[in-house]
């Protein structure tokens, strides 16, 4: 097996945070000749698609990216060019609260004339284009698919879940792409074309309250599962987070932002030490054998040392529960003996598990464990004490469902080889 290092690729742009450079982490992959996304960028990345003023904060053109900046940022800059804090309050709620989320200047109703007017001149309200929505049905209610369009001609994808009991959640991407490569996800085929700014991932979340909130209710949850590896995009993350956590904005609760990862240690400690939203790892296996070949990043940072630092982290989180993530696969990851295993796992982590069925695609040759053996999966998890839940498949039918957003290119991230014992499962 060889060891392909990512290369840095040199960005024109510069980065909307200090001192930005990103190094892919060093991913085994069998002897391939090296993955090249249609964009030409070998499973590397270029940063995020904005750059900053001689101040830092993050403009598009020549104008200030306000959904870009945290309050204080906002604030400072509302300063600087000579108006009270109390405007910035003002503007800050117009942008994220009250029901308003203005996207233009004719919506910032109450601002004193001459501030808008500086705003008008000096200020971008959007850093999304709205492309479609598409309605996938989950047999209950409609699960709502929106495609954006960035100001580079890229397309991310944004997804509304309904709840009956309100608890209606937006699944925000992170990346245009994704490096990771895990076997059994869509997005991973498409490798890794660049990050989300901080305002690209706010603004999902803006556009959902704006859109659909008379629809289906209040959007209380945010999950950053979409489209990308968050930890890979960690500054973009913890700002975009921060900013939807603020209480006089989004005000969305901190225990109520998920954000996922498929392991990157480094940067789980530094999310669980600088942010309070919650925190859900994606494990989808018991040993190192099968992770190593459906989830990459194993090889880098293994299962031992991710719990290891998991049990570690946490003793300093008081009344914190960690999610973890298992996409159950026919014949792979789910034997009675995957059960035992995964109880012993997560012994001494305050823990909540969340069982997840499989949602075939074109890019994968696993399959779905079935709902009976599923549910013997459960009850082996549960009668051990462990909180355990079933996750069923919504939004399959419009490739809105977990693990399948995106739309890979011609040329696609390489399929790892199937270890011998596992062959006749995907047969």
């Amino acid at each position: 097996m060889d060891t392909m290092w990512m290369r840095r690729v040199p960005v024109g742009l510069k980065p909307s945070f200090p001192s930005f450079s990103v190094l892919i982490l060093p991913i085994p992959f069998p002897r391939l000749k090296p993955f090249r996304s249609v964009h030409h960028r070998s499973l590397s990345i270029s940063a995020s698609f904005s750059s900053s003023d001689e101040n830092g904060n993050p403009i598009k053109g020549s104008k200030v990216l306000l959904k870009g900046m945290r309050y204080l940022e906002l604030q400072n800059w509302v300063q600087s060019h000579g108006y009270r804090p109390g405007q910035a309050l003002m503007l800050w709620k117009r942008l994220y609260g009250n029901n308003i989320w203005a996207h233009c200047i004719d919506e910032l109703e109450g601002l004193n004339k001459d501030f808008k007017s500086m705003l008008s001149g000096l200020a971008e309200f959007k850093a999304l284009t709205l492309k479609d929505v598409i309605n996938a049905s989950d047999g209950t209610r409609k699960r709502l698919q929106i495609l954006f369009k960035l100001d580079d001609g890229l397309v991310i994808e944004t997804v509304i879940i309904p709840c009956d009991r309100g608890r209606n959640t937006v699944c925000v991407s992170s990346q245009v792409g994704c490096a990771m490569n895990c076997q059994f996800c869509y997005t991973g085929r498409m490798g890794l074309t660049r990050h989300l700014t901080a305002a690209e991932i706010v603004e999902q979340a803006v556009y959902a309250r704006r859109l659909f909130s008379s629809e289906v209710g209040s959007i209380t949850n945010v999950v950053f599962m979409g489209m990308g590896e968050p930890f890979h995009n960690i500054d973009n993350v913890i700002k975009a987070a921060d900013i939807m956590v603020h209480d006089q904005g989004l005000h969305f609760s901190p225990r109520k932002v998920t954000v996922s990862t498929s392991g990157l240690v480094p940067q789980l400690k530094r999310f669980l030490r600088e942010s309070n939203c919650a925190l859900a790892v994606s494990l989808n296996a018991t040993t190192d054998e099968v992770r190593n070949w459906v989830m990459p990043i194993n090889r880098k940072y293994n299962l031992s040392l991710l719990l290891q630092t998991l049990r570690e982290e946490l003793g300093f989180k008081h009344n914190y529960k960690v999610l973890f993530e298992y996409v159950m696969l026919a014949g792979v990851n789910d034997s009675l003996e995957d059960a035992r295993r995964l109880i012993d796992l997560v012994q001494g982590i305050p823990c909540k598990i969340n069982l997840i069925s499989f949602n075939p695609h074109c890019g994968s040759q696993f399959k779905p464990t079935s709902d009976d053996k599923m549910i013997e999966f459960r009850n082996i998890i549960a009668e051990a004490g462990c909180i355990v839940f079933l996750r069923p498949s919504r939004g399959d039918d419009q490739m809105a469902a977990c693990g399948q957003l995106g739309k890979p290119g011609e040329v696609q991230a390489p399929l790892l080889r199937v270890p011998a014992k596992f062959r006749s499962a995907l047969a």
